[in-house]
């Protein structure tokens, strides 16, 4: 995903990869929309701890998107597409 991110590759927007925010670090993060993108690996189980942390950063204005992982190697353009929706209804 980092690939298809970095160096404003995605319509010019800046992207940070794996930054700490609070007691987090979120796999990537676009600061000028507030958008966190998390992507979830297929041993990913931590619904109710994603949750707590879903709501400590809306409370902080961002607003977050989560893939599966599987989905990004087999669908990366879907995934982008969403992500520019995202981007453009901030």
């Amino acid at each position: 995903m980092w690939r298809l991110l970095r160096d404003r590759r995605l319509s010019a927007y800046k992207f940070r990869r794996q930054v700490p925010i609070e007691n987090y670090i979120l796999d990537f993060v676009c600061f000028d929309k507030r958008l966190v993108i998390e992507i979830d690996g297929s041993q990913h189980a931590e619904s109710q701890r994603d949750a707590v942390r879903d709501g400590a950063l809306a409370a902080e204005g961002f607003s977050i998107a989560r893939y599966w992982n599987n989905d990004v190697l087999q669908q990366p353009t879907s995934v982008l597409e969403d992500i520019l929706a995202k981007l453009a209804g901030r």
